[in-house]
């Protein structure tokens, strides 16, 4: 029998990639996106279903899964994969931007985990995969906002883990690196001001986040990553992928923080 698995913002990158993924492995696919009119790839696979799903929209969160459940019957797999970044000088980014961030990053995440919960309690079984990031576990430059919303879902999932775990729900974790998704085209940055005081070191960050989206690391991984961690039977809880996000993360495990501070200062020449 098919196993069903729900994606949120499958409309390109990890997200569509991890639709074809569990596709091709012979799962039925919940594919969701804000706008599944303008998709012109994944309806045409076979046990794929487009639904409207807007993580911030919690009435568009309950209608997907609802839709979801009366075509295929039962869903076995959430993968919340929906997220942008927004990025710049913390002190100058509008309070909306940042609110916008968490209600995305964030609130959407838990409050699609709300909705579907109830399926899987009644199922005594389920499996949560939320797409955090290296920025989860790290932080850099200009990105406070953005990796105070994978702070947050980092410490959300773990500590549902004792909540969910009894009626045999699986919480796990992915943590990216720099992939070449449209992830960063998306992103939300506040410019500074020439005569900013920041400007001078936004500068150099920018140059060196350059240089770290060089490395052309294919997103398949990612969504490889996700399938595995669905299936691989195990209780492992984070995936870290692509080489860049195990490096980093090994050396902050060796470092105390003011050696990795100094090292990522380093880094971007600051």
């Amino acid at each position: 029998m098919r196993k069903t698995v729900i994606i949120t913002g499958t409309s390109s990158g990890f997200g569509k990639l991890s639709a074809k993924k569990f596709q091709q492995e012979g799962w039925n696919v919940i594919a969701t996106m804000r706008n599944p009119e303008k998709e012109t790839e994944l309806h045409l696979l076979d046990h794929v279903l487009l639904c409207q799903l807007d993580v911030a929209d919690n009435q568009s969160i309950k209608k997907a899964i609802a839709e979801g459940i009366k075509h295929f019957g039962k869903i076995d797999v959430l993968v919340n994969n929906a997220g942008y970044v927004v990025a710049g000088v913390t002190e100058e980014i509008p309070e909306e931007d940042i609110r916008r961030q968490f209600d995305v990053n964030l609130f959407g995440a838990l409050n699609t985990m709300k909705a579907i919960l109830p399926h899987f309690r009644a199922n005594k079984s389920g499996t949560i995969i939320n797409v955090s990031s290296v920025g989860g576990k790290i932080t850099t430059p200009f990105m406070a906002v953005y990796q105070a919303s994978k702070f947050a879902i980092e410490g959300l999932t773990e500590a549902m883990q004792y909540e969910l775990n009894p009626f045999n729900i699986k919480l796990k974790l992915i943590e990216p690196g720099a992939f070449n998704t449209n992830l960063g085209t998306s992103m939300s940055f506040t410019p500074t001001k020439n005569e900013s005081d920041y400007k001078n070191i936004l500068d150099k960050a920018m140059a060196g986040y350059a240089k770290w989206g060089e490395q052309q690391q294919n997103p398949q991984e990612v969504a490889d990553a996700i399938f595995s961690a669905c299936t691989d039977g195990t209780e492992q809880f984070r995936y870290p992928v692509g080489a860049d996000a195990i490096q980093i993360l090994a050396a902050r495990n060796q470092m105390d923080d003011v050696e990795f501070k100094s090292m990522i200062a380093q880094t971007m020449d600051l």
